[in-house]
């Protein structure tokens, strides 16, 4: 193993994150999914859009996607998707009757919290054994990788075939 003072070299490290990341997509998509919850085909895109009405309350379809970082266009399908099957409710915001708040139908709170609570107790499990700035760390390098992905993306997606 290369390793440099404070830890594995840039190439070990990599390495390591290769291997180790698709076993933690696995093991979260392996989190038991409650039986209020299951036959519903929902996608980790749906379990995105229902931990933020869980963790940040109602809100409207576009706050939604400024929070996933997509367009408008896909929380609104995303929405309709999950209202038809009942676990989402549409209501006339109070302040501006034409503006929907879209929040989590009482019915499905307790089993959305469930099934976000594997992911969040292990993170909190991991955190707790963290100081303030190694959080920060980690919580940077996962969005710098994101943006990584992303730009790895397009740069594929525009390179013309031969």
């Amino acid at each position: 193993m290369s390793t440099e003072p404070d830890g594995p070299a840039v190439e070990e490290a990599v390495r390591t994150l290769l291997l180790l990341m698709p076993r933690l997509v696995g093991r979260a998509k392996r989190l038991p999914i409650p039986a209020a919850l299951q036959g519903m085909d929902l996608a980790p895109r749906h379990l995105a859009l229902l931990a933020h009405l869980e963790y940040d309350g109602p809100t409207s379809v576009n706050e939604l996607a400024a929070r996933l970082e997509v367009a408008p266009t896909t929380v609104s399908l995303m929405v309709g998707e999950l209202s038809r099957l009942g676990i989402l409710r549409r209501a006339a915001d109070p302040d501006d009757r034409r503006r929907r708040i879209i929040a989590i139908a009482p019915a499905f709170a307790a089993p959305i919290g469930e099934w976000l609570s594997g992911s969040a107790s292990a993170w909190t499990r991991v955190m707790r054994g963290l100081d303030p700035a190694e959080r920060s760390t980690v919580i940077t390098a996962l969005h710098a990788y994101e943006d990584a992905l992303e730009q790895a993306g397009s740069q594929h997606h525009n390179v013309q075939p031969r």
